[in-house]
């Protein structure tokens, strides 16, 4: 039994564009709330993240998952990206409004709230770095996260080739759709480079952060971990032989945790518990 339970509520976040997310509070509710948010072609519903969810509200942790505004996904469909024109126009400064407008709603909407953790995987585990001065964060959490926003981008001729035809495409491994990037997304960050500059914020975090990699990553390679960790002056948590989702693949159709991602939970729930 829950207290409240919300599944694919709307919310508005960046440039006002309307999105998705689920809220669960325990009815032996801790009063700390987790918000999680996914990664570069990611959705709330990816994979495992629900049994994520489920561990914390079964240790009495309140947990909001939610779509970035622009990853692809409508209020219809958060899964299948049939919005590619609002994916063209994400941007990391997108994200972190997003993070911020969700961070912002949950302190008015949520009963009884005394904490937020933040809890970002992969680009996510990026963005929630960049939220290390925020008043009403508590603690931070970055599982596989990227420690540089410049180096996601194409130099040389290639970003030349990119600002002449204003789009590039990368495929989804998943939908074998091709995904299109405007030039605006370069455009953003570097109006906004200081903001998102992830060292920056690691090393002058006003609180407690954790990282945790899996040795294996073929998708953000370890020693970006490595650097957020020693960024902020704490030692990376090193997950053994797993890979960027830590055993988990959409969909998931298992009823438990992949042990990679059950581990991650545990060290999570050390980090969060004190």
């Amino acid at each position: 039994m829950h207290i409240r339970s919300r599944r694919n509520e709307r919310f508005e976040g960046a440039d006002g564009r309307e999105s998705l997310y689920d809220l669960i509070l325990p009815e032996n509710w801790n009063k700390k709330l987790i918000i999680f948010s996914h990664g570069y072609m990611g959705f709330k519903d990816w994979g495992a993240w629900h049994l994520m969810e489920d561990f914390f509200v079964t240790n009495e942790f309140g947990f909001l998952k939610y779509n970035v505004s622009h990853n692809g996904g409508t209020s219809e469909n958060g899964i299948d990206f049939p919005d590619l024109a609002a994916f063209s126009m994400n941007s990391y400064s997108k994200e972190l409004r997003d993070m911020e407008l969700i961070i912002e709603m949950a302190t008015t909407e949520v009963p009884d709230l005394d904490s937020i953790y933040l809890l970002g995987h992969s680009r996510a585990g990026g963005v929630v770095v960049l939220q290390s001065q925020h008043p009403m964060v508590s603690k931070i959490a970055a599982l596989a996260p990227i420690s540089n926003i410049a180096s996601r981008f194409p130099t040389g001729d290639e970003l030349d080739e990119w600002n002449k035809t204003r789009i590039r495409y990368s495929t989804n491994g998943r939908t074998k759709q091709q995904m299109p990037h405007d030039y605006y997304q370069y455009e953003d960050f570097v109006a906004n480079r200081n903001r998102l500059n992830i060292e920056f914020y690691a090393r002058n975090s006003h609180i407690a952060i954790c990282v945790i990699h899996g040795e294996e990553d073929p998708a953000v390679n370890i020693s970006e971990g490595e650097e957020i960790a020693d960024w902020a002056n704490i030692t990376l948590i090193r997950i053994p032989n797993e890979q960027h989702t830590f055993g988990a693949s959409q969909p998931w159709l298992e009823k438990k945790l992949p042990l990679g991602l059950k581990l991650v939970c545990e060290h999570l729930l050390t980090f969060f518990e004190h």
